[in-house]
């Protein structure tokens, strides 16, 4: 029989964490990826700001050290449905950042890298903090997303141009960075309040054909959280309030008494690490997994858990 959680709504989450922890400890994945994130965006500005030209190039395509060529593959596969022919480099450096992808986890990009989570996952603290609960009404299937990445490519083959990429919100922060923002930021402000007051997480768990397109190579990721001492769990239900994509661990949490391993392999997971940090049982931790060998439900079959 699967227990009933609650959540008091009086605590934060993480509180108990905090506490037994510290604070550090309580937000240590948290801090590694706004280091990451921002990192990645310095390595950008060095060059144009201060002439230390580590890398070379934009998030679509770079050369690091003048030697190791990164291209994004998503861009690249939206070029050859416009009917482009990128260079050799441009196909080399997509297959290096699509290795690192399969072995890190595909959805890694969404969370340590795409400088929009910053924006989204400020969103998503101020939306606990005023307590807001709800939305507008507006109900989002979680494969919307991959109906816009199919879009994204259509679109490229129709008009013989990278549609998409004039309107990424990702593209668009990068751009303004290191260019100037312009009419950007009335996009990006649009994610922002879509996530606040209209769908929690609604961007990057419902609606960016980015995200949809990483989740691919992470279905054969072997890096993994996993619950694997999900025994000691005490239904606080801190992880599913900071989780941005919560469905996914439902059933490994729960599904020890149908044998379903603990092991969170949802191509959907961002690997984010904030069900660790927040987690005072210590529930939770990464680990290397075999692909394919976990008893999880597949993604379409996830099972969403609202707190009652």
């Amino acid at each position: 029989m699967v227990k009933k959680l609650k959540q008091n709504p009086a605590r934060f989450p993480g509180a108990e964490a905090i506490e037994n922890k510290g604070w550090i400890k309580a937000h240590r994945w948290l801090l590694l990826r706004r280091l990451s994130q921002l990192s990645i965006l310095a390595l950008f500005l060095a060059g144009p700001l201060f002439g230390l030209w580590i890398v070379k190039g934009n998030i679509a395509s770079s050369l690091t050290f003048d030697i190791l060529p990164l291209s994004d593959p998503y861009i690249l596969l939206q070029s050859l449905a416009a009917g482009f022919v990128p260079t050799a480099t441009a196909f080399i450096g997509a297959a290096i950042v699509l290795a690192a992808y399969f072995f890190l986890g595909g959805r890694i990009y969404c969370s340590w890298v795409c400088p929009m989570n910053i924006v989204t996952d400020t969103a998503g603290w101020l939306r606990r903090k005023l307590g807001i609960s709800g939305g507008l009404g507006l109900s989002l299937s979680k494969q919307t997303r991959y109906w816009l990445l199919a879009s994204t490519l259509i679109l490229a083959a129709i008009t013989g141009t990278l549609v998409w990429e004039a309107v990424n919100p990702v593209t668009l922060l990068y751009r303004g960075i290191l260019y100037g923002m312009g009419l950007g930021w009335l996009l990006i402000l649009a994610v922002f309040l879509f996530d606040l007051l209209i769908s929690k997480n609604g961007w990057c768990g419902h609606l960016c054909p980015m995200g949809a397109f990483y989740s691919l190579p992470a279905l054969i990721s072997p890096v993994r959280i996993s619950a694997v001492k999900r025994e000691q769990c005490n239904d606080c239900m801190d992880c599913f309030a900071v989780c941005p994509e919560k469905q996914v661990i439902y059933t490994p949490l729960r599904g020890a008494d149908q044998g379903i391993s603990p092991v969170i392999s949802s191509p959907n997971c961002t690997n984010c690490g904030r069900c660790i940090d927040v987690c005072n049982e210590s529930v939770f931790q990464f680990g290397l997994q075999q692909p394919f060998k976990s008893k999880s439900l597949s993604p379409k079959k996830e099972v969403t858990h609202e707190s009652t």
